[in-house]
């Protein structure tokens, strides 16, 4: 289980900083250029778990990096090219500081502020006498932002973003329609597999001359939910709980152990045994996700082969 990459430290040629989120490590280089390595980290409640999980970056690098591939004709992204199975390399952008969340059910975050009483999340009515797992009429879309302190996210309306300009109405409609045409592509991909795509959320930002286009990771099992299409009626009319694709098992178990993200409350122990049951699991994902069976990388020098292959690209 100790051949994971956790933390990276490269100096790559015409390097000017380094951005460390809770799974990815962006290098920003000269000529407009990012590095972004897809680390081992997994995180869940916006808390860093102790343990990385093997192949786990390699697997949502790729899935992400096919995603863009089988959505460029429909928006612009950032990627240019993949040297290593953990890295992407594209256009340096200044990120939009809302993520774009689009629910085509109600599930998750949705479906506990629904139980809560709630009819309207983001400024978006939600309809009354809908069960956990129900599709909405249509998708609809619910922003969310950084809080001002800490990494958690916080819900925002599309009126909010404006009032306090975020973000300008001429982008937004941007955003809103890329979202739209987005989540409808993925869906189709997702059928195409015998999966639904439940919810998602995509990030923007917008280039030097000012285009904006698709930044980090689509539908990656960190970043939707995906159930399986051909259970899915019957499990809601039993009124049973979705079989999920998504990294909910890992949140399930947390809670299982008594952990929620909250203050005073332990990661518990992932022993080597669960840990390689979380990896399974991701391969599993990354199978159902892309139909093709997972080819694993040579993890024995994981920091040698990306700074290899980075170097390899960067002087080609």
């Amino acid at each position: 289980m100790g051949n994971t990459i956790t933390t990276t430290h490269f100096h790559f040629p015409g390097q000017l900083s380094i951005y460390k989120g809770k799974v990815r490590e962006v290098y920003r280089l000269e000529n407009e250029l990012l590095v972004m390595v897809a680390t081992d980290r997994l995180s869940a409640f916006d808390v860093v778990m102790p343990r990385g999980i093997p192949y786990k970056g390699q697997i949502l690098n790729q899935i992400a990096t096919q995603m863009m591939k089988a959505t460029g004709d429909i928006v612009p992204n950032w990627l240019l090219a993949t040297p290593d199975p953990n890295v992407a390399v594209g256009i340096s952008c200044d990120p939009f500081k809302v993520e774009m969340v689009i629910r085509g059910y109600l599930s998750g975050h949705a479906a506990r502020e629904y139980k809560a009483g709630k009819r309207m999340l983001c400024g978006v009515p939600m309809p009354d006498g809908m069960e956990e797992h129900d599709k909405f009429p249509e998708p609809i879309i619910t922003p969310a932002t950084k809080a001002e302190k800490g990494d958690h996210d916080e819900d925002i309306s599309r009126e909010d973003i404006l009032t306090r300009n975020i973000i300008s109405e001429t982008d937004y409609e941007v955003l809103e329609s890329y979202t739209k045409a987005l989540f409808q592509r993925g869906t189709e991909i997702a059928a195409s597999r015998g999966l639904i795509l439940v919810d998602t959320k995509y990030e923007f930002g917008k280039t030097r001359e000012g285009k904006i286009v698709l930044i980090d990771e689509i539908h990656t099992p960190d970043s939707s939910r995906y159930f399986y299409a051909d259970t899915y009626e019957s499990l809601q009319a039993a009124g049973v709980q979705q079989k999920q694709l998504s990294k909910e098992f890992v949140r399930q178990w947390l809670i299982s152990n008594g952990f929620q993200g909250l203050e005073g409350q332990h990661v518990p122990e992932m022993s080597d045994e669960y840990i390689a049951s979380v990896s399974d699991r991701y391969i599993e994902l990354y199978e159902n996700i892309t139909g093709e069976t997972f080819v694993k990388a040579d993890i024995r020098d994981i920091h040698a082969r990306i700074e290899r292959n980075v170097l390899e690209y960067l002087q080609g």
